[in-house]
């Protein structure tokens, strides 16, 4: 299967700007015991970090002392991290509320695509505190989870829902 476009270019380099300010993409710092309890509790071999950014994830599941695990970081702004890989569990956090709209369709199917068993993502819901350079909010989709669900329920069993600040996470499994 080919892959499909999920970033325009003048995108891509809009995040890799933004990724230099080191307050920017820090939100999977707070999912650390979540995902170090699913990693536990399903048994995941391996992680695959869709929208890593700087790699926080990794950083805070190491210094909780979480080993054994596979980690494969995906960020189309970090392209020496190469294309994303299948893994049991596939975190996406903070992520899908920035992907542009044209491309939203290509990414949750490339999430559907390497999601083995298992998928956190956490969307934020409303406007983000930082902005583009082209004057636009960071977060390019604003929506409630109730127009997120369809659009993962197409793809995606919901094992779990969960409200968070500013948005909500639910688990994931693959649909049959």
């Amino acid at each position: 299967m080919e892959a499909r476009q999920t970033i325009s270019e003048q995108y891509r380099r809009q995040q890799q700007e933004l990724h230099k300010n080191p307050n920017y993409g820090v939100a999977s710092l707070g999912f650390g015991g979540v995902v170090k309890k699913l990693i536990e509790e399903s048994g995941a071999r391996s992680l695959a970090d869709y929208g890593a950014g700087k790699c926080n994830l990794k950083r805070v599941l190491d210094e909780m002392g979480m080993t054994g695990v596979a980690y494969f970081p995906y960020d189309p702004a970090f392209p020496e991290y190469g294309p994303a890989k299948p893994a049991d569990l596939v975190c996406c956090i903070d992520v899908l509320e920035h992907i542009e709209h044209e491309y939203l369709d290509n990414v949750l199917d490339e999430l559907r695509s390497i999601t083995v068993r298992w998928g956190l993502y956490s969307i934020h819901t409303g406007p983000a505190i930082k902005g583009l350079a082209d004057g636009r909010n960071a977060h390019l989709i604003q929506q409630p989870s109730s127009w997120w669900l369809p659009r993962l329920c197409q793809r995606f069993e919901i094992d779990h829902l969960q409200k968070a600040p500013g948005g909500s996470f639910v688990l994931v499994s693959p649909r049959a």
